[in-house]
């Protein structure tokens, strides 16, 4: 059985990873191969925690509750849907993956290292993707807060963890502030040139 893919897309709020995370699945599979969409905070049991209780409420909770929330979504995730699918040969798109724990409970002070021994069960993507956008693009973009991480100085912080990320080479960057086309066609280049030596 041929051996799956698996490709992550993270960013800041607004800055287009799950239309970019959708529009590559949906290229993807017009092109013949089997790809599926998935994202986290899952809608699993420790997902909907999140959901409506953590990224939702009135203010913060503390950021060592929320990275251990998040591991706990993403061992499920791992488990029940990123594992299976590529034993069976598909190639799975994740919007949002560990870097993104890194990236915000980091950016709320939480050492980094410590967030990566807690996820260091979390299977290493093919292609990690980050799409970089300037903060003060993306306050621009949301209409109104919606979760409690959206504001400029916090997402101004993650941002820079992202950056680190890249510069570290464990994030590709492509740049986010263009046109969802633009951005749509690079990513399918950079997909396709990995399948090629992958599949």
């Amino acid at each position: 059985m041929k051996k799956g893919l698996f490709i992550c897309i993270e960013g800041i709020d607004a800055s287009g990873k799950t239309t970019q995370a959708k529009l590559l699945v949906k290229n993807l599979n017009e092109k013949g191969y089997e790809a599926i969409y998935t994202s986290e905070p899952t809608h699993g049991f420790f997902g909907q925690i999140l959901r409506r209780k953590i990224l939702y409420g009135n203010e913060r909770v503390p950021a060592v509750i929320e990275a251990l929330l998040f591991a706990l979504d993403r061992l499920e995730h791992v488990e029940k849907e990123i594992e299976p699918a590529l034993k069976e040969g598909k190639i799975v798109v994740s919007d949002r993956y560990i870097y993104s724990s890194i990236a915000y409970q980091g950016a709320a002070g939480l050492d980094l290292t410590w967030i990566e021994e807690i996820n260091r069960w979390a299977i290493k993507p093919d292609l990690a993707i980050y799409l970089d956008v300037p903060a003060e693009v993306v306050i621009k973009r949301l209409k109104e807060k919606r979760s409690v991480m959206e504001t400029f100085e916090n997402q101004r912080k993650v941002r820079e963890i992202y950056l680190r990320l890249v510069r570290e080479g464990k994030l590709l960057l492509v740049d986010g502030n263009r046109s969802v086309e633009e951005i749509e066609k690079e990513i399918l280049q950079k997909v396709l040139k990995l399948l090629e030596t992958s599949l």
